[in-house]
C-alpha cells in the first residue's frame, strides 16, 4: 500500500519554509525595532525612545492624512460591502443558471487585473468627468476605492451563505413571512458575522491602499499611505517607521477579528 503524501515531510521543506518567512518577516521587525530608536539612524541602535511616535502624532500632515485615510476607508468599506451583500445574496439564493459563472467572474474583476490596469482606467473615467462637472472632491476617492474592495467584501458574504443552513428561511416562508421579514428576522442575523468580515477586510484594503489613490487623488489629497510614499522619496526618518508600525498593528488587530469572526459557525 502506497504511503500517504506529506508535502511537509519532503526533503528541504521546513528549511526553505524557514528561510522564506525569514526573509518576508525579517524587514518588517526592522522597521518596527527601528521605530523605537532614539536617534535619527535607520541602522544604528541609539537608545530607546517614543519620541518619533510624538513627532508623528503632532505632524499636522499625518493628521490630515490620517483623517482623510480613514473617511475614505469608512465610506468605501460601508459602500461595498453593501453592494457585496446584495450581490452575494442575488448569486446564492437562486437556482444555478446560464451566466452565473460569469456573474462570479465580474464581481471578482478587480482582483483578477493587475491593480496598476484599474487605477489608469478609473484615471481616464474621472479625468473626464472632472473636465464636465468641474468637480474634483473625495467622491472618486471613495468611488475608486469602493469598486476595488467589493470583491474583498463579497467573498466572505458569499462564503457566508453559502455555509448557512436554510431551514429556518424555509420555516419562516411556511409561516408566511415575507421575504422581507425573513431576511430581517433570519437570514441578517446569522450573516452579520460574514457581513462584518467582509467590511473589515475592504476597510483595511482600502485603508492600504497606495496605486489606485496616487493615480486618482487631486492635489491636496493625500491619504497616509501615499503621504508616505512623498516622504519617502525625499528623505527617510525613523518617523516613517513609527507610522508603519501603527499602520502594521492597526492592520493585525483587524485581520486577526476578521479571522475569529469568519471562522464562527453558522
Amino acid at each position: 500500500m502506497a504511503s500517504r503524501f506529506d508535502v511537509r515531510r519532503q526533503w528541504g521543506f521546513t528549511t526553505i519554509a524557514m528561510i522564506c518567512f525569514f526573509l518576508l518577516y525579517l524587514p518588517i521587525v526592522t522597521l518596527v525595532l527601528f521605530a523605537f530608536n532614539a536617534g535619527q539612524s535607520l541602522a544604528v541602535w541609539e537608545g530607546l525612545s517614543l519620541q518619533w511616535f510624538v513627532s508623528a502624532w503632532n505632524n499636522t500632515q499625518v493628521q490630515e492624512a490620517a483623517i482623510r485615510s480613514l473617511v475614505i476607508a469608512v465610506f468605501a468599506a460601508t459602500i461595498a460591502t453593501i453592494a457585496a451583500t446584495m450581490a452575494a445574496l442575488a448569486t446564492t439564493r437562486t437556482e444555478p443558471y446560464p451566466g452565473l459563472t460569469f456573474k462570479y467572474a465580474f464581481i471578482n474583476q478587480p482582483l483578477m487585473v493587475p491593480e496598476i490596469v484599474t487605477a489608469v482606467a478609473l484615471l481616464i473615467v474621472f479625468a473626464r468627468i472632472k473636465v464636465w462637472t468641474g468637480y474634483s472632491g473625495l467622491g472618486y476617492l471613495v468611488m475608486a476605492h469602493t469598486a476595488f474592495c467589493i470583491p474583498f467584501a463579497y467573498l466572505p458574504i458569499r462564503a457566508r451563505l453559502e455555509n448557512m443552513d436554510l431551514t429556518m428561511e424555509r420555516a419562516a416562508a411556511d409561516l408566511y413571512a415575507t421575504p422581507w421579514n425573513a431576511f430581517r428576522r433570519i437570514t441578517l442575523p446569522l450573516l452579520w458575522p460574514g457581513i462584518l468580515a467582509g467590511f473589515m477586510l475592504a476597510f483595511v484594503i482600502s485603508l492600504d491602499d497606495v496605486v489606485i489613490t496616487e493615480f486618482v487623488k487631486s492635489g491636496g489629497q493625500d491619504t497616509l499611505p501615499t503621504y508616505m510614499l512623498g516622504q519617502l522619496r525625499r528623505v527617510i526618518t525613523p518617523e516613517m517607521n513609527a507610522i508603519s508600525t501603527v499602520f502594521l498593528a492597526i492592520s493585525v488587530v483587524i485581520v486577526t477579528v476578521f479571522f475569529l469572526v469568519s471562522r464562527k459557525k453558522v
